[in-house]
């Protein structure tokens, strides 16, 4: 039995309330953001402004574990829908590795920048050029930096395989990886169901999808904000792992061991109510 919150007039006036204050709060930012610098500080800054955000969507974190003090340090985790990008740096600070394509969103691409977000190129073609990049800022930064090397979101049923090229600086590096997963539950943290998360709490492409339930409904990531806000809110549950030994493997061997330690403690979750 689905326990998804029916949608109603009052909930939708609610959602527009609170979708109104999301966007004023971002427009109130967007000074502060032109003259704030690139680096430690604005992560610092994003860890604020995240968490202010999160709360008018109404969405918790709740986190199981802790994060290596060893730097540099990459952190891996599944991906679900677009609110991994606040709810990690709230939970931990840090920035992320992303794909070309997010820079030239609208607005998102510029915050992004100001924020510390890696953008990279994964056409082979311009393999070496994302690889320097990613070095470059990884051996450089004192803030742990996130990666979904599923490349994409999903619809929350399984943990797609892992795309070895993300992993192509790992190799004879002195880079610790460790191992996140993410789950989403509803806000008194009782599990969600494959098909309500698919029709509600994820954000994917249809197409993409290898297994379990499709949505009926594709939405724009701001449309998928407005309905989690009518919904009224969920948790994120982050359940962090030791870092694998990784030494002496090539980046395939290394995407299969974080897939597979990934994938089987994800699914050992899934269905379990949060402790």
């Amino acid at each position: 039995m689905t326990r998804v919150r029916r949608q109603n007039f009052f909930n939708t006036v609610g959602a527009c309330l609170k979708f109104t204050l999301f966007w004023l709060l971002v427009a109130i930012q967007l000074p502060i953001l032109v003259f704030l610098p690139r680096g430690a500080t604005s992560v610092k800054y994003m860890r604020f402004f995240m968490r202010i955000l999160l709360y008018v969507v109404g969405i918790r974190v709740r986190v199981h574990g802790e994060l290596s003090n060893h730097r540099p340090l990459l952190v891996i985790s599944n991906h679900i829908s677009i609110f991994e990008i606040a709810t990690f740096p709230v939970a931990f600070g840090g920035s992320f590795i992303a794909k070309q394509e997010m820079e030239s969103w609208p607005l998102v691409g510029w915050v992004a920048r100001k924020f510390g977000v890696v953008f990279i190129d994964r056409r082979p073609s311009h393999a070496m050029d994302a690889l320097a990049r990613v070095q470059q800022t990884v051996a450089n930064v004192s803030y742990p930096i996130f990666l979904f090397p599923e490349g994409t979101t999903t619809n929350g049923a399984y943990v797609k395989p892992f795309k070895s090229t993300l992993f192509n600086f790992i190799e004879n590096s002195n880079v610790v990886v460790q191992p996140m997963v993410m789950n989403y539950r509803f806000r008194d943290g009782t599990p969600i169901s494959d098909t309500d998360m698919a029709q509600h709490f994820a954000y994917f492409d249809n197409a993409k999808q290898d297994m379990g339930p499709k949505c009926s409904r594709e939405r724009s990531a701001f449309g998928q904000v407005f309905h989690i806000m009518m919904l009224g809110g969920f948790m994120v549950e982050l359940t962090v792992l030791p870092p694998p030994p990784l030494a002496g493997m090539d980046r395939k061997q290394i995407a299969e061991t974080l897939h597979k330690t990934v994938s089987e403690k994800y699914m050992e979750l899934k269905d379990k109510k949060s402790s």
